[in-house]
């Protein structure tokens, strides 16, 4: 692609799919490159993570507790300790992406962002005023995609610049 692209954003999961997107990308992308006469900054690659929020990852909120106790009160410790895994497991998916772009000698840039992963994705393009966004395919087909829904299919829709979806290769 040509060389005129100031944001690229890849959104990554942690899956093998994820992963196959960040290298097509920094195999086959090329940035803006840094103009010693311009102000403009050099174009950038940027890795996203969505990390979903506490009451998402535990499966809603704890039952009720036993005894009469109230069901709609929220845990401290136990909210505090799905954080502490979701920022334990974000920092290894992290690691693993910039292993790759290290092997690559690739300089990118991370951010993590917490909520719904379809609309936080589309929100940061929007923020970052991204030019490109690439994605991993999972290559659901329709019938999972009804009832499992499909963040590449919603972003390919909602997001305010193209997308490229890279689908695994057989």
């Amino acid at each position: 692609m040509a060389g005129k692209l100031n944001c690229v954003i890849v959104s990554v999961d942690g899956s093998e799919e994820s992963m196959n997107a960040l290298n097509w990308t920094l195999d086959n992308i090329k940035l803006k490159p840094h103009d010693p006469d311009s102000q403009e900054p050099q174009g950038s690659i940027v890795i996203l993570h969505v990390q979903s929020p506490p009451s998402i990852a535990a499966g809603l909120n704890p039952g009720a507790i036993p005894f009469g106790g109230p069901s709609d009160v929220e845990v401290p410790a136990f909210t505090a300790a799905i954080e502490a895994h979701q920022k334990r497991i974000t920092q290894a998916i992290l690691d693993h992406a910039l292993e790759i772009c290290a092997k690559k000698n690739a300089n990118v840039k991370t951010q993590v962002v917490i909520g719904d992963p379809k609309e936080k994705i589309c929100d940061a393009v929007e923020e970052m005023n991204a030019d490109l966004l690439v994605m991993g395919s999972r290559a659901f087909g329709p019938i999972k995609r009804m009832f499992l829904g499909s963040v590449s299919n919603y972003c390919a829709n909602h997001a305010e610049c193209p997308v490229i979806i890279v689908k695994a290769t057989p």
